[in-house]
């Protein structure tokens, strides 16, 4: 599963994720920060990913059109990067279950 991790996720997560989350990535990395989140989305359908956020906006957007791709609404407020990363690990046969679904689009991490 590629994870691509919004802007209000700190790109220092990724290397913290690439042992479960191979190919994963930040907007930053394909300059698609400070964008409007239907070219993260579309840039995410185009290349298969899983859009991770706390931004209720991606949330709402998923609601609307379902998937590809898949979102994960991590419902977690301010938190550090080693939190962000543990919680990404923790639930990581939680997010395969979910990636493997075809029925479902949105999955929360509270």
């Amino acid at each position: 599963m590629k994870l691509l991790l919004d802007e209000n996720l700190s790109d220092r997560v990724v290397p913290k994720i690439l042992d479960l989350y191979p190919d994963s990535t930040h907007v930053k990395s394909h300059r698609l920060t400070h964008t409007d989140d239907a070219l993260i989305w579309s840039f995410a359908q185009q290349h298969g990913y899983t859009i991770v956020s706390k931004d209720a906006d991606f949330h709402q957007r998923s609601l609307v059109f379902g998937h590809p791709p898949k979102f994960v609404f991590l419902r977690v407020g301010n938190s550090p990067t080693s939190h962000i990363a543990q919680l990404l690990r923790s639930n990581y046969i939680l997010l395969s279950a979910f990636n493997s679904d075809p029925n479902t689009s949105i999955l929360v991490v509270p």
